[in-house]
């Protein structure tokens, strides 16, 4: 029978030898969840969390699940989203869900056109203004904006300082004149993520990585380490739930290849 146990850290609560003990296969398929940070002064102040952070919480009460963390909500507060993708308009959907007081969405890039771009033809993806049900809730959307700093009183973040930018020769350059700040109680880093979690399971296991930092695998999906197999964000990067439904099939045969042929081994002996 298979052992199911549910609230359990794998790489923590379970290390790497004892999984590999105990299973004859492996399959890593926990995602691209290592944010991308924001490295300016004040980041430390409380009150600025990976969104991350804030949408699995949530998710946590909505299950009626015990949340061990310090609370995160957005009830009756001032909210800075920065990042302008999916995750960010996940955070701005939840936070009108949670009662916040105000929220704004900083996005760092210029304003997508509201067509398709000509630089984007199909079957590309197309470069494109997208509004979601969260915006049309209310949002106090802006693009083109760089955060240089946070400050805060008696270590809780209170204001975010930042610009407007131009893109120029490849680089983000501040337009003079355009400081600003915002009162805050509350910013979300939804910024992308830049691959799997490496510290803990994946380093552990001692697995190989492309040069993306995700985990290499073979044509089978079969990581460097016999038995130990990759698929989905894990695999690619962060992508669509798309890539992760036919990564799950693929990865699926190839673990069933190689159990078969250690069955077949087995067998001959």
């Amino acid at each position: 029978g298979v052992e199911f146990r549910v609230n359990v850290a794998v790489g923590v609560d379970i290390d790497a030898r004892t999984l590999r003990q105990q299973y004859d296969a492996i399959c890593l398929t926990m995602g691209a969840e290592q944010a991308r940070e924001l490295p300016v002064p004040g980041r430390e102040l409380k009150g600025i969390y990976p969104a991350m952070e804030f949408l699995t919480q949530q998710n946590k009460r909505n299950a009626g699940d015990a949340i061990q963390a310090e609370a995160i909500s957005a009830k009756d507060k001032r909210v800075v989203i920065i990042g302008g993708g999916d995750t960010g308009s996940d955070c701005l959907g939840t936070a009108h869900r949670q009662g916040c007081r105000e929220v704004h969405q900083f996005e760092l890039l210029p304003e997508p056109p509201p067509k398709r771009a000509p630089s984007t033809p199909w079957p590309l993806w197309p470069m494109q203004l997208r509004t979601s049900h969260a915006h049309e809730e209310g949002c106090d959307r802006q693009f083109s904006i760089s955060t240089t700093k946070f400050t805060g009183q008696n270590g809780q973040v209170r204001k975010l300082h930042a610009h407007q930018v131009k893109l120029s020769n490849g680089k983000f350059e501040p337009i003079p004149g355009t400081d600003m700040e915002l009162d805050v109680d509350l910013v979300l880093l939804a910024m992308g993520f830049t691959g799997p979690v490496k510290n803990g399971l994946l380093d552990s296991l001692g697995v190989n990585y492309d040069a993306r930092g995700a985990v290499a695998v073979d044509d089978n999906f079969m990581t460097s380490i016999e038995g130990v197999f990759a698929a989905g964000d894990t695999k690619r990067g962060a992508s669509l739930i798309v890539w992760a439904i036919a990564e799950g099939r693929k990865v699926a045969a190839g673990v069933d290849k190689y159990l078969q042929a250690g069955l077949s081994a087995k067998t001959a002996m």
